[in-house]
């Protein structure tokens, strides 16, 4: 067995989620991983039963060869099935919806939407200005002559005012999100790393907005954010991504990228349509990816695992 390191590793990968560090986060967490062939592929038991569900996100093109490797992997971890997420764009593929049936997959649930904003950050601020919606670019006027100040903080208080104002979000928001130790586990484990960053804006001395931040190769990630509902009329969290751009300028990356959007013609009743709406401002290209697909490992189970699925989400949703 060729035993491959962290670097090595990470110049295979082309995501934060598909790196060694994240592998090594998510192994805090309880969770199994396994690295093989480029590919990294978390473990999740299926609560009562004696089987496993795989999750492979963020990784490259589906090809014969992932099948394989994916097949080897189910086997030897008991998976029924094992959920891709690729970061491959749909028009860079080169693999149409039958042939991924034909390899054994199927569409599935999605963690990851399908959709993305990717914003080049190499052109001039000036350029980058240019290219917002007027509404954008005012907005960033506003908190900046609001006094906002807006910079890198990865102090312990910070990040605890981080998860102060994530569990403020997500409540005033009603979506889910990971639990405290989770996000605990994860600063723990990439900060130190440089991975992970905390971007604060403060007004009046008080810290009203915290996004984390990964950075990796070429790109910027905004994974996670939060803030306050106080002090909304500032419009701190339009200076937090026009700063977010400027650091990954003065980084030298190339690319910002805003983890997820809605699709080409986004429904205002969405709940997530705010957010959508926010990112749209900044001017970035709306990405399209090949989606959620399911490698059924186990076919006689897996269509009574989405069944179960199916009614979990129901019952979550309605006691949302």
């Amino acid at each position: 067995m060729v035993m491959v390191t962290r670097r090595a590793w990470n110049k295979q990968v082309d995501h934060p989620l598909q790196t060694w560090e994240w592998g090594e986060f998510r192994e805090k967490t309880g969770v199994k991983v396994v690295r093989t062939d480029g590919m990294q592929v978390t473990i999740h038991p299926i609560p009562h039963t004696l089987w496993n569900v795989g999750y492979y996100p963020k990784g490259g093109k589906i090809e014969k060869k992932t099948v394989t490797v994916l097949k080897k992997i189910a086997q030897e971890n008991k998976c029924l099935l094992i959920k891709c997420e690729p970061k491959v764009e749909i028009k860079e593929s080169g693999i149409r919806k039958q042939e991924l049936v034909k390899l054994g997959f199927v569409p599935g649930r999605p963690l990851f939407t399908k959709y993305n904003f990717v914003l080049d950050v190499t052109p001039s601020e000036e350029t980058l200005l240019s290219q917002m919606k007027q509404k954008t670019r005012y907005n960033i006027k506003v908190a900046q002559k609001a006094g906002v100040t807006v910079g890198i903080d990865n102090s312990k208080a910070a990040f605890d005012r981080y998860l102060e104002l994530t569990a403020e979000t997500t409540k005033r928001q009603g979506f889910y999100a990971h639990s405290e130790e989770y996000h605990h586990k994860m600063w723990e484990t990439l900060n130190p790393l440089g991975i992970a960053q905390l971007l604060v804006a403060k007004y009046r001395g008080e810290i009203i907005t915290a996004w984390v931040l990964f950075k990796f190769k070429d790109t910027l990630y905004y994974p996670y954010g939060a803030s306050t509902r106080e002090h909304r009329e500032v419009m701190a969290n339009n200076l937090v991504m026009w700063e977010a751009i400027r650091l990954a300028k003065k980084w030298k990356l190339k690319y910002l990228d805003m983890w997820g959007a809605l699709g080409i013609e986004p429904d205002k009743n969405d709940p997530w349509y705010g957010f959508h709406n926010f990112k749209a401002g900044y001017g970035a290209r709306h990405v399209e990816y090949i989606g959620t697909w399911d490698y059924i490992a186990v076919p006689w189970l897996y269509w009574m695992y989405r069944w179960g699925e199916n009614i979990r989400w129901w019952i979550l949703r309605l006691l949302k």
